[in-house]
């Protein structure tokens, strides 16, 4: 079986034939994870990334190798999550660049594809490290390039290409010796061969089921911070994306903005050549989507009523529509001089949080956070996500606090996007990083004064957390058993004991120095009251020199966790 020359319909069905194999294995992927903790994520950042991509694939009724391209690059971006999504949204971003411009791809430009996407991806990452998804796909790029002037076979040339993609994933754990203690392979490369491997199997003419199934959209829910609910002077969260007759010209694109900015506030608008995403706070929707489509035809049209606690979804027909439009006249009517003024940003600085759990999520309201995305570890939030929520803050300049590692590269992505607003991503790793961020803002000075105190403190914050572990491994010398009660600290695993509140005691005496003042602790939702307040009785006696705060945090996955200043 020999193939020269794929066309765009065959390469979309390779693409959504990788991603449903990818989709397949996200647990063992999941599983994959270093460290033996209940929250391994890898496989369903990947899947949900790659997942948003294959949604805007299979709605292309008759694809060309343009419209693909963008489906893929447009889609993948808006909904990477995690470190290894944003790098597979990158890669997949590079790839289409160089696949949009031809009717049909052959080996030299699937070879170009691969550089491009390698070097889009490595630029995204500020520290590469080697031994991870970037390395796979480095030494697929590689075999490529060293392939294209020997066949013009694709079947070979991917055939080859993918074997060797597993070779280079097999070797990961002598480039990170993390992982070979851990006896795993890296998670992210794993994804990216299982996405290769399926892709293949369709240019193979494998039966495969190409039916992209609808999920809810982001595992982090956006909510409104309970006390900036009654400030809403624009009730309805209007967003769609304009499917454009034609590329709208600069002063199109200028007039639509000015227009909504007529109507409403937090305005995004995202346009390139084939869409335009919109969103818009506004008290008539109707005279949004109406203008919209003067542009072209919509999709995901997405009206939420802010006001009301569940955000309920409005306009489901003309009835309502005309409802709105109603209210907007009689509003305008009591106050035509306040309509007609477009709005400003309320304040110069705004903050969004990423948090889960009822107490920190009120810790960071309290601290006067204006949005919080509701999400961490195995619920990362979305590029979209995260540029949706920094859209809903009424401020000239967003903080945006992604209080977990996996979560900063999404969070810049999204500020990359963000054009009508200053985004600063501050490099919060963990939940009380991003408290003492906040603790340490003030309001009176600039927002550049204000980033470099608060990366400053973050700084001097340390953090560990307690949870379980779900298998038998040996790491940093330690061997864990499953079911073990583990301290992980910012550098690695404190602790492993099988009573919870000793491995927390003997966590937090690594932890402690000369300097330190002060130990927090945030109990999780499965931690009784009476056991926290237990566990600070013995950490007062251990340690009587240091202040110990208790505080409910009522996170999922995490018993305990705390940090030391």
């Amino acid at each position: 079986m020999e193939i020269n020359t794929i066309n765009a319909s065959q390469l979309a069905k390779m693409f959504l034939a990788g991603a449903k194999n990818l989709e397949s294995k996200k647990e063992w992927i999941n599983e994959l994870n270093v460290f033996p903790v209940p929250d391994g994520d890898t496989g369903t950042n990947m899947t949900m990334t790659i997942m948003s991509a294959a949604k805007e694939v299979s709605a292309l009724d008759d694809p060309d190798m343009k419209s693909l391209a963008k489906a893929i690059s447009s889609g993948s971006l808006r909904g990477a999550r995690g470190n290894s999504g944003v790098i597979l949204s990158q890669l997949l971003r590079g790839f289409t660049k160089a696949i949009a411009d031809v009717d049909e791809v052959d080996v030299d430009i699937l070879c170009e594809a691969m550089q491009r996407g390698v070097e889009t991806a490595y630029k995204a990452v500020m520290k590469p490290k080697e031994g991870t998804i970037l390395t796979v796909a480095k030494g697929a790029a590689d075999k490529a390039l060293e392939l294209v002037d020997t066949t013009d076979d694709i079947v070979f040339f991917v055939d080859e290409v993918v074997k060797e993609a597993d070779h280079v994933l097999s070797k990961t754990p002598d480039m990170l010796p993390v992982l070979k203690q851990a006896g795993v392979v890296d998670s992210g490369g794993q994804g990216l061969v299982q996405v290769l491997k399926g892709a293949y199997d369709c240019l193979l003419g494998k039966e495969v089921d190409y039916t992209i199934e609808s999920e809810p959209s982001g595992s982090g829910v956006v909510k409104i911070a309970p006390e900036t609910e009654q400030e809403i002077k624009f009730g309805y969260c209007t967003e769609f994306i304009i499917v454009l007759n034609h590329p709208l010209t600069d002063k199109q694109e200028r007039e639509y903005k000015s227009f909504l900015e007529s109507i409403g506030d937090s305005i995004v608008v995202v346009a390139d050549d084939e869409i335009v995403k919109t969103h818009v706070h506004t008290n008539d929707p109707g005279l949004a989507i109406q203008t919209a489509l003067t542009h072209g035809s919509l999709s995901r049209i997405k009206i939420d009523n802010m006001r009301e606690e569940h955000q309920e979804r409005l306009i489901k027909d003309a009835e309502k529509l005309a409802e709105q439009q109603k209210m907007q006249e009689e509003a305008t009517a009591d106050a035509p001089q306040e309509e007609e003024v477009p709005s400003e940003p309320q304040k110069d600085m705004g903050f969004v949080a990423v948090s889960i759990g009822e107490g920190l999520n009120q810790i960071f309201t309290e601290l006067g956070v204006d949005y919080m995305i509701e999400g961490g570890q195995t619920m990362n939030p979305s590029t979209e996500d995260v540029l949706e929520a920094i859209a809903k803050v009424p401020a000239k300049t967003v903080f945006v606090l992604p209080n977990n590692k996996n979560i900063i590269l999404a969070a810049n992505q999204a500020a990359s996007l963000c054009e009508d607003k200053e985004v600063i991503v501050l490099p919060t790793k963990t939940i009380p990083q991003g408290i003492t961020a906040l603790i340490n803002f003030i309001p009176e000075q600039s927002a550049q004064e204000n980033e470099q105190r608060m990366t400053e403190e973050i700084a001097c914050v340390k953090t560990g957390q307690v949870t379980y572990a779900v298998r038998d491994t040996v790491i940093d010398d330690k061997e864990i058993k499953q079911g073990d009660y583990m301290g992980i600290g910012d550098s690695g695993i404190l602790s492993v004991n099988t009573d919870i509140q000793q491995a927390f005691v003997d966590m937090i005496a690594e932890m402690v120095d000369e300097d330190s003042a002060i130990i927090s602790i945030y109990y999780g939702e499965d931690v009784s009251q009476e056991d926290a307040e237990q566990l600070v009785s013995l950490l007062e006696e251990q340690f009587s020199d240091l202040e110990v705060e208790l505080q409910a945090g009522g996170q999922p996955v995490y018993y305990y966790i705390a940090s030391v200043e």
